[in-house]
């Protein structure tokens, strides 16, 4: 079959007899003008070239890749990719042999240096590069920076793909907005797809398969969000999908974007909500990606102290390129536009932030002021939330950021960065390193736990306790624990209801809420094995009931970032290391007070003051003995007497449960 691109100021209409060796190409006139027949629908126009030249084309997916259309009667593929740098580009596929001469592009003539054209009789499914010849004379082949589906890697080019998908979650896309507030509860459960669960054969699980069985745990333990490791395309699976090739397409292990969209489209049946790691912070120098595309340094920066970076061993983007900044926005618009994500988890803020990240004296240039910050990518991050929270107010833009940056979760018109939330990074090292400790040396470092309430209200914190955690060496958070394996289970447990009592919104990472023994393996399944043992189902009992009661009780939510939402009763009693404190509502009769023992020491009648007298109820306590627990408790319910304590006039008798954790609600 004859494809080849015979370029024209204009195309008269073809005969529907002409044979295909008659037949021209039908291409977009090289002065930016739409041919005879041509689809406004993806023809790059000049208003195109005007918004990308001003770095606000945010949705470049639109007008950039390969799209299936039609022509004068004929059906075949409009392609358009970004390199103004090259002095040659076709494409080449296994709809032409791959030969390089067969079906070049046009490069448009206003500056844009977008090279375009359309190539009949290529259809859905069928293989992709583009070949380039730079003006070094070097002859490269790339993958699509905007292609929709890709081969398995190892090989690397780019699928045609129709991305149509009949969509049944329009109860969820038209209510999402009253269930992914700031005022509402979130329980993350952060996954990666390819080891969440493994097939007969060892294999992962497809996306398809994940739809079954991903959808039907997380709605049975009670998760308001699925967090979903990277999934965008990546060619190799041991950098966990942070090492990111294809910013328009899903990685290809787990199956079609149809199968995604098919996981996703389940779990807004189930009223879970998904959440989309998504790495806008550097990407790899493999051959046929982003690097070096066009044989210059086209979405990196030449200078190696800017543009690569030292620990993942990555380029990264040059946020200052007008053309950089819509390509990187346009991806996170197209996740949420055309996969239905109801947020996005921007990995790396850190990295973008600072000009001297990870850097060494002397390795990093400053910014024109001689200080670090780095405004170009300052610029990118508003800019990336101002877009996402006008396009789309129901999602929520969450930061990995682990420095002081102030602001981050605040609007941009305050000063801020505009995401939604921040992963509280401080929380979890200093809450891991405490209960890591043996409880005999805890009143030493009582302050690793009461330091962050002091600044537990200046950005929108999400409590994380992510797969970073259970790492390299780290140990699961099982392992983490001291003492025998029933301390260290009953740790754990107090670990999870002290997170849930805490204000912020909460985070899991896969296996933990089982118990996990080994820490995470990216190439094995979690070890669900474990479950036929008793202490392990007590852990997943105890989650599974925790996010019942984060869910239905207001006050465990409703103010999660503001000083109205939570109260001491006692910080200060560093020597029997308990904390007491009050989860809080502007409705006082829907008021939580959480009690904890982080000692191994059972604390029986001990008086807490509470603001009202009357009957309390135990909503939960992490003793029970059906979570693993020795039963110490307090019965269901406790009465409290006008008895003064903790600065109120009314207190209460508890027993609080050793390494334990409860929650009480008046009744």
């Amino acid at each position: 079959m004859d494809t080849t691109l015979v370029p024209s100021r204009r195309v008269s209409k073809a005969p529907v007899n002409m044979t295909s060796q008659e037949r021209e190409c039908l291409i977009m006139d090289a002065t930016g003008q739409q041919s005879q027949g041509f689809p406004d629908k993806y023809a790059f126009t000049d208003f195109d070239a005007y918004l990308l030249k001003q770095g606000n084309h945010f949705r470049l997916y639109d007008k950039l890749g390969a799209h299936l259309t039609e022509r004068d009667g004929v059906k075949g593929v409009l392609f358009a990719v970004w390199a103004p740098n090259a002095t040659y580009v076709s494409v080449i596929g296994d709809f032409n042999s791959w030969n390089k001469k067969a079906a070049p592009l046009v490069p448009r003539r206003d500056g844009t240096g977008i090279w375009e054209g359309f190539i009949p009789f290529v259809g859905h499914g069928q293989a992709y590069k583009y070949a380039l010849t730079t003006r070094q004379g070097w002859e490269l082949e790339k993958a699509d920076p905007v292609g929709f589906h890709s081969e398995i890697p190892p090989k690397s080019a780019s699928i045609v793909w129709d991305l149509g998908h009949a969509w049944q979650d329009e109860k969820w896309m038209r209510t999402r907005g009253e269930r992914n507030g700031l005022d509402k509860p979130f329980s993350v459960y952060e996954v990666h797809p390819g080891s969440w669960m493994r097939a007969p054969g060892d294999r992962a699980l497809t996306y398809m398969e994940m739809a079954d069985k991903l959808t039907a745990y997380v709605k049975d333990m009670g998760y308001t969000h699925v967090e979903l490791m990277p999934v965008m395309a990546h060619p190799f699976q041991g950098s966990w999908g942070y090492q990111t090739v294809g910013y328009f397409a899903p990685a290809s292990f787990f199956g079609a974007p149809q199968e995604l969209m098919h996981l996703i489209d389940r779990l807004h049946q189930a009223d879970i909500g998904v959440i989309l790691d998504w790495v806008p912070s550097h990407f790899p120098n493999d051959g046929h990606g982003l690097w070096q595309f066009d044989g210059t340094a086209l979405y990196e920066h030449e200078d190696m102290r800017k543009g690569f970076h030292p620990d993942w061993k990555s380029s990264i983007f040059n946020y200052g390129r007008v053309e950089v900044l819509s390509y990187l926005i346009s991806s996170a618009m197209f996740w949420l536009d055309t996969y239905h994500a109801d947020g996005l988890r921007v990995d790396g803020v850190a990295s973008m932030l600072y000009l001297d990240y990870s850097r060494q004296e002397g390795e990093w240039i400053p910014n024109c002021y001689g200080g670090r910050e780095n405004f170009e990518a300052i610029h990118f991050i508003k800019t990336l939330n101002q877009t996402v929270n006008a396009a789309h107010p129901d999602v929520q833009m969450v930061a990995e950021e682990s420095t002081a940056w102030t602001k981050v979760s605040k609007p941009v018109a305050d000063g801020g960065l505009g995401f939604g939330m921040k992963w509280n990074m401080g929380w979890m090292h200093d809450t891991l390193e405490y209960f890591s400790k043996d409880p005999i040396y805890r009143k030493h470092h009582h302050n690793q736990l009461t330091f962050g309430l002091l600044y537990a209200f200046t950005e929108n914190f999400m409590l994380s306790l992510s797969h970073d955690e259970v790492v390299h060496g780290k140990g699961s958070l099982l392992r983490k624990m001291p003492g025998y394996d029933e301390e260290k289970f009953a740790n754990l447990r107090l670990l999870f209801g002290y997170m849930f009592g805490q204000p912020g919104k909460k985070l899991h990472f896969m296996g933990g809420e089982i118990g996990q023994w080994d820490e995470w393996d990216y190439q094995k399944s979690v070890d669900w094995h474990l479950l036929q043992w008793a202490p392990h189902q007590g852990i997943q009992q105890w989650v599974r009931d925790l996010n019942a009661t984060y869910r239905r009780e207001t006050a465990l939510h409703v103010d999660d970032f503001t000083h109205h939402g939570f109260e001491w009763i006692d910080c200060g009693d560093w020597q029997g290391s308990l904390l007491l404190f009050l989860r809080k509502t502007h409705d006082r009769y829907q008021d939580v007070a959480v009690m904890c023992n982080f000692t191994p020491v059972a604390r029986n009648a001990y008086r807490v003051g509470v603001p009202w007298g009357g009957q309390w109820r135990e909503l939960l306590n992490s003793d029970a003995k059906e979570y693993g627990g020795s039963g110490i408790g307090n019965a269901g319910m406790v009465h409290a007497e006008a008895v003064p304590a903790h600065g109120r006039e009314f207190s209460l008798l508890v027993n609080l449960p050793p390494l334990g954790v409860i929650f009480l609600k008046r009744a």
